[in-house]
């Protein structure tokens, strides 16, 4: 489900079983990410398919990339193998005005 951005973030702070996941490059996560994202970058293919299968299906999953089409398309494969609960920040991390973290 795509959210914009203060949607996305008021259903977040609301969720008690939320977990947010960065689906960018390891390089794009080195210039800033939001808070509390875990990285796993859908670029790895079949990597990355058995990181999102490994995921605790029964969570609600806020998901970011660089400006939104990347993470509608893992919104889309997280479904299809079973967690419903997979919410696109349109815009993504590009539109992003919350708080951003640094390694």
């Amino acid at each position: 489900m795509d959210l914009n951005q203060e949607d996305w973030t008021k259903q977040l702070t609301e969720d008690n079983n939320s977990v947010i996941l960065d689906v960018r490059t390891e390089e794009e996560v080195d210039l800033g990410f939001i808070p509390k994202a875990i990285n796993i970058d859908i670029y790895q293919g079949q990597n990355f398919i058995n990181a999102i299968e490994n995921l605790d299906k029964s969570k609600n999953y806020y998901v970011y990339c660089r400006s939104g089409a990347r993470s509608a398309k893992a919104c889309s494969v997280m479904n299809q193998i079973g967690i419903k609960n997979a919410y696109n920040l349109l815009g993504g991390f590009n539109e992003w005005q919350g708080e951003v973290s640094s390694i």
